[in-house]
């Protein structure tokens, strides 16, 4: 019976920790949408877009941790929620193929493909 309970305790103990494990982030769905919505939009509104490559890790991580877009009028992680996906869908493609990736994974993806594509980055990376 002390056996039992223990392998149920155990197989439990396994399941729980699965469940637990961090999201591993997708760099190459973070280039399509950085690619796709946010130089897409940079460009339109900015006579050059924003490339990865513009700034270092840290700056990247500092400029994501601090959440201040457009001069800290807007926060960054609403570009990256469903309803800012759902409001630019009939023009970007990009936004309708991924309106039901959760706001934090789609984050977490961009920020890998950042670290990846910026100056100090295992693959320097330009917005083409």
């Amino acid at each position: 019976m002390k056996r039992s309970l223990m392998l149920i305790a155990a197989v439990l103990g396994s399941v729980a920790a699965g469940s637990a494990v961090a999201y591993d982030a997708d760099w190459k769905r973070g280039r399509v949408y950085y690619r796709q919505i946010c130089t897409s939009c940079h460009t339109a509104q900015m006579p050059k877009p924003i490339a990865p490559n513009d700034k270092v890790k840290a700056d990247w991580a500092a400029y994501l941790q601090a959440d201040k877009h457009a001069k800290g009028k807007e926060t960054v992680k609403q570009y990256f929620g469903k309803p800012y996906r759902a409001s630019i869908k009939a023009t970007n493609q990009a936004a309708a193929k991924f309106a039901e990736v959760p706001d934090q994974d789609l984050l977490d993806d961009v920020k890998a493909f950042l670290q990846k594509g910026a100056k100090d980055g295992d693959a320097p990376a330009s917005c083409s």
